[in-house]
């Protein structure tokens, strides 16, 4: 036995592990305040740079889609059949668009544009089935994408 038992009549004191924080003024920090002294207007999501979150999200989509692209030129070479020098052509078209919207999602547009990219790399599909088969699981990950820029932006 290490000591004696506690006495059950005694409450139990526990220190308390984080210090109590005084909640923020509204007009502190430039920041808009919920009626009620509740969270932020505009942040629902609790990050402290949602779009700046979102943007990371798309931009990290777009690179990796081009990246992807630019590793699928070399299956689509050997097995490209006949329209394997237009599939790598716009394999590379595709990959670089993608780079350059990744840059460019501070642009209002560069979403719809991801969008158009998504539908581009589908009828790519025509040329080389593998681009179809990207198209396909990329369309699927922007879509994600969207539905999180929208949940987190509102």
């Amino acid at each position: 036995m290490t000591g004696p038992d506690p006495d059950p009549a005694r409450p139990v004191e526990h220190p308390d592990p984080l210090p109590a924080v005084p909640p923020r003024d509204a007009g502190a920090a430039g920041g808009t305040g919920a009626p009620g002294g509740g969270e932020p207007a505009g942040r629902r999501s609790g990050l402290r740079n949602p779009g700046a979150a979102v943007r990371g999200l798309g931009a990290g989509t777009l690179g990796l889609e081009a990246l992807v692209l630019l590793l699928a030129i070399q299956p689509i070479r050997l097995v490209g059949g006949h329209f394997g020098g237009a599939a790598i052509a716009a394999t590379v078209a595709l990959a670089v668009a993608a780079v350059l919207l990744a840059g460019l999602m501070r642009r209002p547009w560069a979403w719809s544009a991801g969008t158009l990219l998504q539908g581009l790399l589908l009828l790519a599909g025509l040329l080389h089935w593998s681009l179809f088969g990207l198209g396909v699981i990329f369309a699927l990950v922007w879509a994600y994408a969207l539905h999180v820029r929208r949940v987190i932006l509102g």
